[in-house]
């Protein structure tokens, strides 16, 4: 089996990160964004209650030196990124988008099974977890500009668990 990208460790040491009930804000997903700037999220991100798995996935990718999408915020700016993978090519790691109502979502592949793929990913129930998003919502596969793509896809069981329908 392949060794995770260190874009896709870095993502799983964050598993379990939250936003902050209510008004207040995580000062880690603050620090995230924080750390990014504006000239990468193609904004001033001040709050938590703002869609932040664009901010995620360009967190986690700066730890490995890559560079985010333009506008790194918005989920959608992810599906013109990087190179496109075939369905078939995927790996741990590649970064899959999907479209929802009021917006899209950005995520981390790490597996998939028959209807959905595993997504680690920001934002999911207001946290860092793995959900199962329907394939039939992915509008993009992409994997890191000029990193060759290592690892092939994995099945996982579906255990039951439910498919995600909003990701924010």
């Amino acid at each position: 089996m392949a060794k995770d990208p260190a874009w896709l460790s870095a993502a799983r040491a964050r598993l379990g990160t939250r936003e902050a009930p209510g008004a207040a804000n995580s000062p880690t997903i603050l620090g995230w964004a924080k750390r990014l700037g504006t000239r990468v999220l193609g904004m001033i991100y001040n709050a938590d209650s703002v869609p932040w798995c664009g901010v995620f996935v360009a967190f986690c990718l700066a730890e490995d030196d890559i560079a985010a999408a333009p506008i790194a915020v918005r989920a959608v700016s992810w599906a013109n990124w990087g190179q496109l993978l075939r369905p078939e090519r995927l790996a741990p790691g590649a970064v899959l988008v999907f479209e929802r109502t009021g917006g899209g979502h950005v995520g981390f592949y790490v597996g998939e099974d028959a209807a959905a793929y595993h997504v680690l990913g920001g934002n999911q129930g207001d946290a860092v977890t793995i959900a199962r998003i329907a394939k039939s919502r992915c509008i993009a596969r992409r994997w890191p500009p000029g990193r060759p793509v290592i690892g092939k896809p994995v099945q996982i069981a579906a255990k039951g668990t439910p498919i995600s329908r909003n990701e924010a």
